[in-house]
């Protein structure tokens, strides 16, 4: 193995190589968690809204269509703007909510396998709020940020 190879796998370049590969990273994140939550699940929940929105799941009693509304905003528009970068920690917020309702209430007493996914989605949406949006990114771009906090 050669050494450029071994000083990545074990992270031994230097900042500005190791902050690229960061941003690199988070964009990665960012782009493969948004299209696959907007078009996997919102997408499908907003066009056919008019259908569901008498029997959507009301897991905190806010009503259907409201639990749907929210569900929708989270789940297409949400993950949208996570897509893009755009305030993205905001946008984060929403759909971990959406993702620990799915997992502790709706699938609260079922097995951990029906659980999973919606945790599977909530890992990154989490590293995202901590981690933000990265340099590549329309937060970036409108509200700069140093080198080591975007």
């Amino acid at each position: 193995m050669s050494n450029t190879v071994l000083s990545w796998l074990l992270d031994k370049k230097q900042d500005r190589y190791r902050r690229a590969q960061v941003d690199l990273g988070l964009l990665v994140l960012r782009v493969g968690l948004g299209l696959m939550m907007a078009f996997s699940h919102g997408w499908g929940k907003l066009i056919g809204f008019a259908e569901r929105s008498e029997s959507f799941s009301d897991p905190l009693g806010v009503g259907s269509a409201l639990s749907l509304g929210l569900t929708v905003f989270a789940e297409f528009f949400c993950a949208l703007a996570i897509l893009l970068g755009l305030l993205t920690r905001a946008a984060a917020i929403p759909l971990i909510v959406t993702m620990m309702v799915a997992a502790f209430v709706v699938h609260g007493a079922d097995p951990w396998a029906k659980k999973e996914f919606a945790m599977l989605y909530l890992v990154p949406l989490l590293t995202i709020l901590m981690a933000g949006p990265g340099k590549y990114s329309l937060d970036h771009k409108l509200f700069g940020g140093s080198d080591r906090q975007t």
